[in-house]
């Protein structure tokens, strides 16, 4: 792979979390050849439960990704008028960013669906993805028992994370309904902003 690599870090972020951070850091530690991970949060219009407002996940994102020259978020999906597949979003960057090598980066419950997403096949013919487990999942066995996912085998790299993304954005929201503090679970930016603007 190239030693100029740009990673997307799709997701709902909602709330971001220590481990999105974390996994973001960690990919950065593990492969040099990487430049930026970009988060991007997804449009509100996706029909997701207990999904809040997209400025606010925004907002969240950016005043931790601002501390540090590596991270990067982008309102592509945010702003647009329709969600996006990810085929459309990755497609946007290969063409912002001409001189890099464009990476997806996904949790091993997102790899168990992929073969259903629109544009998956694209996705394999164009772009590698950076896969970290979730869980207890094995990314090895996920990979083999499937027929589109073992076909395209090499379009997928396993990451030998060192933390586990384990504490969901739904636990978090669960806690705060029940007034009780995640910090520690989220950065004091995210927890700061949750306080101030009383959200979930």
């Amino acid at each position: 792979m190239a030693e100029n690599q740009i990673v997307i870090f799709g997701g709902s972020f909602n709330p971001p979390l220590n481990s999105h951070f974390s996994i973001a850091q960690d990919l950065l530690n593990e492969y040099k050849e990487i430049n930026k991970v970009i988060f991007v949060p997804v449009n509100s219009k996706y029909e997701k439960p207990g999904l809040i407002n997209n400025e606010d996940r925004y907002n969240m994102l950016k005043l931790v990704c601002d501390k540090n020259k590596k991270f990067d978020v982008s309102r592509v999906e945010i702003d647009s008028e329709r969600p996006l597949y990810t085929i459309e979003t990755l497609n946007y960057f290969d063409k912002k960013y001409p001189n890099n090598e464009i990476l997806f980066l996904m949790g091993s419950d997102n790899l168990k669906e992929f073969p259903t997403w629109n544009g998956a096949d694209k996705i394999c013919e164009k772009y590698k993805s950076y896969v970290f487990r979730r869980d207890d999942d094995d990314i090895k066995n996920i990979i083999e028992k499937d027929e589109f996912l073992s076909k395209n085998k090499d379009s997928f790299v396993a990451v030998s994370n060192n933390i586990l993304n384990n504490f969901s954005s739904t636990y978090a929201r669960k806690i705060i309904k029940e007034d009780k503090s995640i910090r520690y679970l989220a950065p004091d930016e995210v927890v700061n902003y949750i306080e101030k603007h009383k959200l979930y």
